[in-house]
């Protein structure tokens, strides 16, 4: 039987991308030629060694990262990119709509589905999942669970919110962005975004997919942590959301 390929995996890895990061229409040629230059490899690379092929699958993910990257960063800085195709990306159940303009705000707040507050004690019997808090942030001063148990949030003074959540098949909150747009960071081992400007928050209804706006949402970072997704909003700039983010589970 024939072994196979370092990039056999590729294509599945690309297909599943597609999960992440959603352009509802083809993007204009010079995008998509930008693309392709940023991916093609130079004329006198050597052919992959069989003597590497234990390394294939970080290669592999090197180069869908690569994808992921290309195509974000294209896109935002081609005016005809903007102006034809309006990404959407998909990250730790929240799904980010990065248009051209600013989205109107959203002036009232609204709770999540059946969001009551609960004393931190009682979280293991009103959760399937392990609740964590940041160390750097010190004891909550009020905690929520929302939606039959399927979310916590946690509140300090001066507007900090941590958000978790379980839930890997569909997106659960949903922001709208316009410039600056999401930049890629990193909490410890884990991937994240942080968001750095006011945006319109909501949740997604999982009977009809309706989409109700929460609040307006203060600078935000996301991230996930196995199949738990964290929010956290007003926690200062990106450094200091990362390193509020760094300290979860030891709080």
């Amino acid at each position: 039987m024939n072994s196979p390929e370092p990039y056999d995996d590729l294509e599945a890895d690309l297909l599943a991308l597609g999960e992440l990061v959603d352009v509802p229409g083809p993007p204009p040629s010079d995008v998509a030629a930008a693309v392709r230059a940023r991916l093609e490899p130079p004329s006198e690379a050597p052919e992959p060694s069989r003597a590497r092929r234990p390394r294939r699958s970080r290669a592999r993910w090197k180069i869908v990262a690569v994808v992921v990257v290309a195509v974000l960063a294209v896109t935002a800085a081609t005016p005809q990119g903007r102006a034809a195709v309006a990404t959407i990306l998909r990250f730790a159940g929240i799904e980010m709509a990065m248009g051209d303009t600013p989205p109107e705000p959203v002036t009232s707040r609204t709770p999540l589905p059946a969001e009551r507050t609960v004393s931190r004690a009682d979280l293991p019997e009103l959760v399937d999942f392990t609740v964590k808090a940041p160390a750097e942030l010190g004891e909550p001063q009020r905690v929520t669970v929302a939606d039959q148990g399927r979310v916590v949030s946690m509140f300090w003074p001066g507007g900090i919110r941590l958000d978790q959540f379980t839930g890997t098949v569909g997106p659960y909150l949903y922001k709208q962005l316009g410039p600056p747009w999401p930049d890629r960071v990193a909490v410890g081992a884990y991937d994240a975004w942080w968001v750095p400007g006011e945006h319109p928050l909501g949740y997604i209804r999982r009977q009809d997919g309706t989409r109700v706006p929460l609040s307006q949402a203060a600078p935000t970072l996301i991230w996930q942590q196995g199949t738990i997704n964290y929010r956290l909003e007003g926690a200062g700039d990106v450094d200091e959301a990362v390193a509020v983010a760094a300290s979860l589970g030891r709080g």
